[in-house]
């Protein structure tokens, strides 16, 4: 019976050896991240064990309110960042928001290692771009934010987007998104798809990327096509911006597909009927017309007759009865004038014709040189 009972105690001493081995091995250490359990809410703090011979104590305000209530209960599991050892009622100080910003730490450096995107909303305009929350403050910069610049950066706070990581430094906080990269690839995936089923005189949509002098790139989804200025109108333009503005939506016509290279030529005008293809029978040489002033020029004026027909009168051709060195001494933008043909052009799309007053009679047509419309 005695030796039972010295068993007995061996056993029990044991156990108790064992038990402060394990407790002395879980000595509080700051600055750590460690998981626990809430055993007890009050008013302005939670109990949590964290498995320590002293409870840890979390500050009520650290937990978001859903409908009116914190989010935890008793038994909720969460894992803490130990800031300090007891305090003078013998609790652990622990942060909940620091071992959730610990958290999205590692998964944004896990990200960043294995190039995946992140989910963000923008919050603040900052110098140089824009402050974006994905979990943890990061940084967008003005020219990483869409494909072309975009000029009021305001108008995108409070939206949220995928953003790719482009720099990473954990040590020194410093995130830089970039939600461009994203769409170029995107596009780059996009642009395959739109060269391999577009085919030659179909008809798109696309919205005007930018204006050049010689013409304007549409965007067609993925690609972009040149819509030359010579193919914008039947009619004469000096410059696209007398027709087109950025970000319009137009339809336009595929004039040639070149897959090799990856260019797209578009038409606007052919997608009206041409109108020189009878223009001799509407203005034979010799008849009256009407039109109106639509340029004023040191050599002539230019007098539309209809849409996308003009004809050139040379100065030399606006009176004949006194000399007149400038069109614009005798005519104004938008007046209309009547006027005689004196010569047509199919091939270059031009009108020779002679100005005609009430005051005046025409006495014979001259013959000058053809200026292009």
């Amino acid at each position: 019976m005695e030796i039972e009972t010295q068993g007995a105690m061996a056993e029990e001493n044991f156990a108790q050896m064992f038990e402060e081995s394990l407790q002395s091995q879980r000595e509080v250490r700051e600055g750590v991240v460690v998981r626990g359990t809430v055993i007890e809410i009050k008013k302005d703090n939670v109990l949590v064990d964290i498995g320590y011979k002293s409870e840890a104590t979390v500050p009520l305000s650290e937990f978001r309110l859903v409908e009116g209530k914190r989010s935890v209960d008793v038994g909720t599991e969460l894992d803490v960042f130990v800031e300090s050892r007891e305090d003078d009622s013998g609790l652990v100080i622990v942060s909940k928001e620091k071992a959730d910003k610990l958290r999205v730490w590692d998964d944004i450096s896990a990200a960043a290692e294995r190039d995946e995107l992140v989910k963000g909303t923008i919050i603040a305009r900052v110098k140089g771009g824009l402050s974006v929350d994905i979990g943890v403050k990061a940084f967008l910069p003005g020219s990483q934010v869409d494909l072309r610049p975009v000029r009021n950066l305001d108008k995108l706070l409070g939206e949220e987007f995928e953003f790719k990581i482009i720099k990473f430094n954990k040590r020194r906080g410093n995130i830089v998104l970039s939600r461009r990269a994203l769409l170029e690839q995107e596009r780059e995936a996009l642009k395959s798809t739109t060269l391999e089923r577009i085919a030659e005189g179909e008809v798109l949509p696309g919205i005007v990327k930018n204006l050049t002098e010689y013409g304007a790139f549409v965007d067609l989804g993925g690609i972009d096509g040149l819509l030359h200025i010579t193919d914008m109108s039947w009619g004469r333009i000096n410059h696209p911006s007398e027709m087109l503005r950025i970000s319009q939506e137009i339809e336009v016509q595929i004039l040639d597909v070149d897959r090799e290279k990856e260019r797209v030529s578009l038409g606007l005008k052919q997608m009206t009927d041409n109108p020189w293809e009878d223009i001799e029978a509407k203005f034979p040489i010799g008849s009256q017309v009407k039109g109106s002033i639509t340029k004023l020029l040191p050599y002539g004026a230019f007098v539309e007759l209809e849409r996308g027909v003009e004809g050139l009168v040379h100065v030399s051709e606006l009176s004949w009865v006194k000399r007149i060195t400038r069109p614009s001494d005798v005519l104004e933008l938008d007046q209309e004038i009547e006027a005689v043909v004196l010569g047509i052009s199919i091939e270059e799309a031009a009108f020779s014709i002679f100005a005609v007053s009430n005051e005046t009679m025409i006495n014979a047509i001259k013959d000058i040189t053809v200026a292009e419309g």
